[in-house]
């Protein structure tokens, strides 16, 4: 028998791709889906991250509140026991 009646007749007794295409190939499938996703959320979380850092220059966040109470405690709008609580308050 030619070959390519052979092919066409599925003779030689595999299924399809010669044998490769059997029960466990679909295992393949799933893990390659499961890496892609797993790589997807990686990549995303890495770059949200990189957002949210802070920089080492940055002032920390009660920096400005204490400026704000400095600027009113010189402008005379706060005593100085009102100025001392609410910077111990801050800390």
């Amino acid at each position: 028998m030619p070959i390519a009646a052979r092919i066409l007749a599925d003779a030689d007794g595999y299924d399809h791709m010669n044998g490769w295409g059997g029960g466990w190939m679909w295992l393949w499938g799933v893990a390659m889906m499961v890496l892609f996703v797993v790589l997807i959320a990686w990549l995303v979380r890495a770059s949200d991250g990189a957002v949210r850092t802070t920089h080492p220059a940055q002032p920390e966040p009660t920096a400005r509140a204490r400026e704000i109470l400095a600027e009113r405690y010189a402008g005379g709008e706060l005593s100085t026991e009102e100025y001392r609580e609410r910077v111990s308050e801050l800390q």
